[in-house]
């Protein structure tokens, strides 16, 4: 290989290092500025899950005319997750992360904080990592205890 190619791949290596740090820096200020927005807005309701739903926001009934019109077009293509919840007496779709949405089940009454249509936390609910965690600690203590009973015998 020639010197030439060498350096113009190196150049053009650093260059692409450069412009990831400041995409980076740049995504993590947008980060934190919508997550203080979030921590504002946040309020504590409760709520009856209705409906759960992984589909396109277009193709979901119930949203607001104002949100699906104001969505850039890249998030119309995308799939999201929907509850769809009754909040006092207005029934309600609302957006949440995988993992929240896993974790709900469906007709129970729950505590959630919201800010807007988001749901950004489920009160007394675990995760469902934090139920795998528990089922493995769960059966490394029955292990244990079956190993210890062997040894006493």
């Amino acid at each position: 290989m020639n010197y030439d190619t060498l350096f113009t791949i190196a150049i053009i290596v650093v260059v692409l290092g450069i412009a990831l740090y400041f995409l980076y820096r740049w995504a993590t200020k947008k980060m934190v500025e919508q997550d203080t927005v979030i921590n504002q807005q946040r309020m504590t309701q409760y709520a009856f899950i209705i409906d759960k739903k992984h589909d396109k926001i277009t193709n979901v009934s119930g949203m607001p005319k104002a949100v699906t019109d104001n969505l850039p077009a890249r998030a119309k293509l995308i799939k999201m997750y929907f509850v769809r919840a009754k909040i006092g007496p207005q029934i309600v779709t609302l957006i949440c992360d995988k993992h929240i949405y896993n974790s709900i089940p469906l007709k129970k009454n729950l505590k959630i904080d919201i800010a807007g249509l988001y749901i950004i936390k489920v009160h007394g609910m675990k995760t469902a990592e934090e139920m795998k965690t528990a089922s493995k600690e769960k059966k490394a203590k029955e292990k244990a205890a079956k190993k210890a009973e062997k040894n006493k015998k």
